[in-house]
């Protein structure tokens, strides 16, 4: 059996989707949350296989709730279920650790075939959302924003996953520095947060 808990603050679409996964045969819903405030707590307690997380939910997102869960536990499956087809949050919620990326327009058999499909290994998106993907990469870059070469590594190690600590360590500056740094790679790249960072170097190919 496949455990699967939904975050979403849709409560029809978050009930209806309980009572389709409970009448399929592999699928068994462990809960179902109106928003990801316990995201944490909650997977560590229920232990499930799949997460659908809504991303426009109260209290956090569900970008910020994939990051904590993915800094305690690589073990979930993360789905993201949105009505957001931006191409800033679909690399910001890769980026944060989702391996799916679903509309909610997306028919339930075919939701259920995307759980299938990352519990096989694989990963899975809406198809609007994959071409949005590809045409991103197809895009010319833009320039390196102007960062300084310091400032470069330092997003290089945010990119690679360190922490402040690890990065003032390799880079040989304070974390008052780090700090500063991102502040200023925050202000040249236009984001608000490391995982909003980390997927614009990402999808920009600043380290290609």
């Amino acid at each position: 059996m496949i455990r699967v808990s939904i975050f979403d603050d849709n409560d029809s679409l978050r009930e209806t989707l309980a009572l389709i996964f409970e009448a399929t045969d592999d699928l068994i819903v462990t809960g179902q949350y109106p928003n990801a405030l316990k995201a944490v707590e909650v997977v560590n307690h229920t232990q499930p296989d799949v997460i659908l997380m809504d991303i426009d939910m109260p209290g956090r997102t569900g970008i910020e709730a994939v990051q904590l869960i993915r800094e305690q536990t690589t073990r979930p499956k993360i789905l993201m279920l949105t009505v957001f087809e931006d191409v800033e949050r679909i690399f910001a919620a890769i980026s944060a650790g989702a391996v799916g990326y679903l509309l909610k327009k997306t028919p339930a058999d075919k939701i259920i075939d995307a759980i299938r499909e990352v519990m096989s290994g694989g990963a899975a998106m809406t198809p609007s959302i994959a071409l949005k993907v590809l045409q991103a990469f197809q895009q010319p870059k833009p320039t390196d924003f102007s960062l300084t070469d310091k400032e470069k590594e330092v997003l290089k190690r945010l990119v690679e996953g360190d922490s402040y600590k690890l990065i003032a360590h390799h880079c040989d500056i304070s974390m008052g520095t780090v700090r500063t740094h991102i502040v200023n790679i925050y202000e040249k790249l236009h984001v608000n947060s490391k995982s909003e960072a980390v997927a614009k170097a990402l999808k920009t190919g600043l380290f290609k």
